[in-house]
């Protein structure tokens, strides 16, 4: 049977606020950076593209040793955002950067591949109708690939909901403040007689998953019939 203690309920609704606005970040910037290097010609997009997907190859804990750095005090960054007296090391905001920085090349990649079986005939024919840019992109491109956007959004929420190594880098394991699912269950495991609230948690874990996944592939099947 699942028991769950009030710390367990807290880092559930923490790792559902930081894998919800992790992807509600990342999205805008994921579809630009996906349509750049498919829809464009621009110079270095092979050196654009090892950057977004130097995350998926990275260990977890390296991304989050490197946005530690680049958001530590003396980092160049998070020096700037101190001026403002914005903290990002040991807080949420943390956490929600080290699960974006991580299912990016995810989201990035699941649109690319959608917008690329694009018949670029479609948005040439609207260009030439007269339609701006924005108007193409609005009624041609992204109803195109929308089980694309779909799909990337999914994966990368689900993604954040497992993210630990650069989150225990970046924010720490502050219960009730940076703690989530998967960092509860590091620390049950690592304490005596843990081993039934990890279960329990890792159970919560893969209902999660389970559901985000099974929400997503109905959301694709709607968009399928259209």
């Amino acid at each position: 049977m699942v028991s769950l203690s009030p710390a367990d309920l807290q880092a559930i609704n923490l790792s559902l606020q930081v894998a919800v606005t992790a992807t509600i970040l990342a999205l805008p910037a994921g579809f630009g950076v996906a349509y750049l290097l498919a829809l464009t010609d621009i110079r270095g997009k092979a050196m654009l593209e090892g950057i977004v997907n130097l995350p998926l190859v990275l260990p977890p804990v390296v991304t989050g040793y490197l946005l530690l750095l680049l958001f530590g005090r003396h980092g160049w960054l998070g020096h700037l955002l101190g001026l403002f007296d914005i903290r990002i090391i040991f807080t949420l905001r943390g956490a929600v950067i080290a699960s974006a920085v991580v299912g990016f090349p995810l989201l990035v990649r699941s649109i690319r591949i959608g917008l690329e079986g694009i018949d670029r005939q479609y948005i040439q024919a609207s260009r030439t109708l007269g339609a701006k840019w924005w108007d193409t992109l609005f009624t041609i491109t992204i109803p195109l690939c929308s089980r694309a956007i779909l799909a990337g959004t999914t994966l990368m929420f689900a993604r954040s909901l497992g993210e630990f190594g650069a989150t225990i880098v970046l924010a720490g394991n502050m219960p009730g403040v940076t703690q989530t699912i998967p960092l509860a269950i590091y620390q049950y495991t690592s304490t005596p007689g843990g081993d039934s609230m990890a279960l329990s948690l890792c159970l919560v874990s893969i209902l999660l998953s389970f559901v985000v996944l099974l929400i997503g592939e109905g959301a694709n099947r709607r968009l399928a019939r259209r």
